[in-house]
């Protein structure tokens, strides 16, 4: 079955409700690329599998689960920007003397 990736975003207001959304997603072996979003490659029905976890996890808690597939055409259009602290340094409010990383994809 083809995998597609898959991006799986969410807003808690409980932290341990939170907490076990994101041990769930890495179960699935998705990686964190923000406190609250997720992404990797996952067959229709290990999304299907997840959503319904997710879901349950989620219960009555206020809150939102957002599990969104991505096809790989529209994956090579993604754009991105990183900037990242440098090691060993503080950075105050208004720094931006990261590294950075400007990248769309096919590049």
């Amino acid at each position: 079955m083809e995998e597609l990736h898959t991006l799986v975003i969410y807003d808690v207001v409980e932290d341990n409700i939170r907490t076990k959304i994101a041990d769930i997603c890495k179960d699935y072996g998705l990686k964190r690329f923000q406190f609250s979003a997720f992404e990797g490659p996952l067959s229709r029905n290990r999304r299907e599998e997840l959503f319904l976890k997710l879901g349950d996890k989620l219960g009555e808690t206020p809150g939102k689960v957002v599990l969104i597939a991505v096809c790989e055409r529209d994956l090579r259009g993604r754009m991105e920007k990183i900037v990242e602290k440098p090691e060993g340094k503080e950075q105050g409010p208004g720094e931006g003397s990261g590294v950075q990383n400007d990248r769309a994809e096919g590049d």
